[in-house]
């Protein structure tokens, strides 16, 4: 919890205003009881109503004083508090959104929701509970008890009494309730991960009719939760009539105690009124650093959830700014690069080696788990290799700056994924500045612009989050216009023609090759119709490269790019195939 208590120092000046307001009520409120003391002892025992008179407006002055200092004190812990929370929300999410594919599988995608959100509001409940309670209760508890002791010496045992009574009972709800608050947050996790798993899976889960079965985990980890907040709950109840019973107990005892006193002088009277409230502002302080102290186990382990965030140090390390001068021509070169997920028994790739030039579209194919979009997503480094060397523009990558490297990457995922906004804002993502002409031509090559112009509202139609209200194949031509309109030096291609039928992915891919004759194409597909016509075709087979040419070299050198093509034509089809083959290689 310490560490986060660095992002209050830019409200220095506004904790001081909060601390000066929190002083000024604190004594205003413990001025009150003195007077009332006076009044009795000096007005109303001898009947000076002048003096009651008198007395009574220099309290209702001190009362106005301390209304408004705990005003100026509430606004400024409340104004203070929400800005906390905001600082350490942007700054969870600045770490989260700066972290690799490797660094995000160390946290479920629930669990960071969690933080982001319920884990910040327990610090920042917390926290300001810690600028008015923390600042206030230890005032109120040491000048009363000063006060206390001045006003009527005799009676100052009870206090001792009281403060332990308190204390006692808050230390045996901590002892059962700390241990409880880990496992909470863990459920909390759990609920947040099986209501994001249903939500995005809703289709799946209908089509196998497994409603009963999601329903059925849901509820056993919401009641295991439920059942494990009752019981806190109740542990938390049992701290207000126990209280109870010790306030009551305290006044029962002063009352006692002070008509005793009573009985051997009469002026005793007033101290014994004051005496009863400053025992009783002790006593409620020492309850509100019991509660503080009750709520603090919880929000510390927030606080560590949150710091687990901010202390990740990234598994890739990137450099301020780009060493080396890139080549203008781009280019992008594997050098037996070899690369195994964390913990992993083996290499998911090993000794790759390929070079793809500018003007040229590189393809790669093979079987499911063979490495290809693994390859691919090393280029834009969201893994780091663990074996070899890539180039690209001729400089190793992890000599580039991220934002230089960022800029020459124009990627399309296998998952096209959009943003909630419109149909422009998605395709200018990657290009903020581009021009509606940009964004008109980028997508009329991705084959969009038909279903765009069909719409009411046409480039400013609204995208759901996550492109729900569109198809799977506008879905992937709006991704791949984002990724062209970024007009950037590499087009990756991560299986991104699959949701389209053979006319469209044909006209798309014709249209492509006006706008990459300087670029390099990656491209990842299942469908050998996708790239038989591309300049070259790697063929991956368990992590290695097993051939390497066109497609109807391929057809007669590379038993598995045989298999794969074969698999995929009619036998007839597949033998004019490789008569085509074997007529090229006699030329």
């Amino acid at each position: 919890m310490l560490k986060l208590f660095r992002f209050l120092k830019p409200y220095w000046w506004q904790i001081i205003i909060l601390l000066i307001a929190t002083a000024v009520q604190v004594y205003t409120t413990l001025r009150l009881p003195a007077l009332m003391a006076d009044i009795i002892n000096n007005g109303i025992v001898p009947g000076n109503t002048d003096y009651i008179w008198m007395t009574g407006l220099h309290m209702i002055l001190v009362a106005l004083i301390s209304a408004v200092a705990s005003f100026v004190s509430s606004y400024f812990s409340a104004r203070v508090g929400a800005n906390f929370s905001r600082d350490i929300r942007t700054a969870v999410f600045t770490k989260i959104i700066s972290f690799n594919m490797s660094d995000l599988k160390d946290f479920t995608t629930a669990s960071l929701l969690t933080r982001t959100t319920n884990d910040v509001n327990q610090v920042q409940s917390v926290t300001m509970m810690m600028l008015s309670m923390m600042l206030r209760a230890p005032m109120f508890c040491i000048i009363a008890i000063i006060m206390a002791i001045q006003t009527a010496p005799d009676m100052s045992w009870i206090i001792l009494v009281g403060v332990a009574a308190i204390l006692g009972t808050a230390i045996m709800i901590m002892s059962i309730v700390m241990p409880k608050f880990k496992i909470f947050q863990t459920l909390v996790d759990r609920i947040t991960l099986l209501t994001r798993e249903n939500l995005t899976g809703l289709r799946v889960i209908r089509a196998f009719n497994n409603e009963k079965v999601e329903k059925d985990k849901f509820v056993k980890t919401n009641d295991k939760m439920t059942r494990l907040l009752i019981f806190i709950d109740r542990i938390l109840e049992l701290q207000n009539p126990l209280v109870g019973i010790i306030f009551n107990g305290t006044t029962l005892l002063c009352s006692w105690v002070g008509i005793s006193l009573l009985t051997k002088d009469f002026a005793y009277l007033g101290n014994m009124t004051a005496f009863a409230q400053y025992v009783t502002f002790v006593m409620i302080s020492f309850l509100m650093l019991s509660i503080l102290f009750v709520m603090l186990p919880r929000a510390n382990v927030s606080a560590h959830r949150i710091n687990d965030v901010l202390t990740r140090t990234p598994k890739i390390n990137w450099k301020s700014k780009t060493n080396g001068v890139p080549d203008k021509s781009p280019s992008v070169e594997f050098k037996n690069v070899d690369f195994r997920y964390p913990e992993a028994a083996e290499n998911v790739l090993e000794k790759v080696s390929f070079k793809a030039m500018a003007g040229e579209t590189t393809a790669f194919i093979g079987s499911t788990g063979s490495g290809k979009s693994t390859l691919i997503n090393l280029v834009p480094r969201f893994y780091e290799t663990t074996g070899g060397e890539i180039l690209i523009n001729g400089l190793s990558i992890k000599e580039y700056a991220k934002d230089d490297l960022m800029k020459k990457i124009g990627l399309v995922p296998q998952r096209g994924m959009l943003f909630a906004g419109t149909i422009k804002s998605n395709i200018k993502f990657g290009a903020p500045s581009a021009s509606d002409e940009q964004v008109h031509k980028a997508a009329e090559i991705a084959q969009a612009k038909n279903f765009i112009e069909k719409l009411p509202k046409k480039y400013n139609s609204l995208i759901a989050q996550g492109g729900t209200n569109v198809s799977g194949g506008q879905k992937q031509r709006l991704s791949i216009a984002r990724a062209i309109c970024k007009n950037p030096d590499i087009f990756i291609f991560d299986d991104a023609f699959s949701a389209l039928d053979m006319k469209t992915d044909r006209k798309l891919r014709e249209a492509l090759k006006e706008i990459t004759n300087e670029a390099v194409v990656l491209i990842v597909a299942q469908r050998v119709s996708t790239i038989k016509e591309a300049d070259r075709i790697v063929v991956l087979n368990d992590g290695k490269v097993v051939g390497e040419g066109k497609h109807l070299e391929l057809l007669k050198t590379c038993k598995v790019y045989q298999e794969i093509v074969k698999s995929q034509l009619s036998d007839k089809e597949y033998e004019n195939e490789l008569k085509l083959a074997g007529k090229v290689a006699h030329a």
